[in-house]
């Protein structure tokens, strides 16, 4: 699946995305809850880079809580921005938020980031090499030591548990009311749109893209997270 048929995907859906997943929204809350954490310390006027922010919801969780941070939304799909845009100007933060649709190559040089998000994203570049690149991008937008918080799928689909872990996540999926041909829809997927790679391999791409030894901090059936600082300079690919 390239490019331009992922973001017609996400643009039919945008209009109904949240309330599709809201079964599952525990599962976004925990890892928002803890990406809050994580950025506590960032400071009062920081400034934060969500790559691929969809319809804008962690955005919006971390606006709420931190009053004083503005925040750049990279978003391909011009639906999802949209819905995005929507959500910031229905809950009062627009102002603290710009909107770029688009990748992060043709975002506009700015001062760096203190930090970014990038969540359940990166497991759509298939390519090695490229997935690489795509967190060198992410490092060089961020100050020296600035934080990445990064989620994807991921697990050893070659292990002999996959089968049955990849099973109970596809009847998670159908208790949120997904209809039996979107659950094969989404299996197939998984095998060939999809790179769920192990947990080793996916930090070994964040520190090849210039980030040091990054810190499972998540899981929830095959999606984890990790946080990570961009490491020195000389290091960024």
């Amino acid at each position: 699946m390239n490019n331009d048929q992922l973001n017609s995907i996400f643009d039919q859906q945008a209009s109904t995305y949240d309330q599709q997943w809201v079964k599952l929204a525990a599962f976004r809350e925990g890892l928002h809850i803890l990406v809050g954490s994580l950025f506590r310390e960032l400071p009062n006027n920081a400034r934060v880079l969500c790559v691929g922010a969809g319809t804008g919801a962690e955005i919006h969780y971390l606006a709420e809580r931190f009053p004083g941070w503005s925040f750049t939304a990279v978003e391909p799909s011009a639906g999802m921005l949209d819905v995005c845009r929507q959500r910031a100007q229905a809950h009062g933060f627009a102002n603290r938020c710009s909107f770029h649709q688009g990748y992060l190559d043709s975002l506009p040089i700015t001062e760096p980031f203190d930090a970014a998000t990038c969540l359940l994203v990166s497991q759509f570049i298939l390519d090695q090499r490229e997935r690489v690149g795509f967190f060198s991008t992410i490092a060089r937008r961020l100050v020296p030591g600035g934080t990445l918080v990064s989620s994807d799928l991921s697990t050893d689909v070659n292990s002999d548990h996959y089968p049955s872990l990849l099973g109970v996540w596809l009847r998670t999926m159908a208790a949120a009311d997904v209809p039996v041909e979107g659950i094969e829809r989404m299996r197939e997927a998984y095998r060939r749109d999809v790179a769920v790679l192990p947990a080793t391999e996916v930090e070994a791409i964040l520190v090849s893209g210039g980030f040091e030894s990054p810190i499972q901090f998540y899981q929830a059936g095959l999606i984890r997270a990790w946080y990570s600082r961009r490491a020195s300079p000389t290091r960024v690919a």
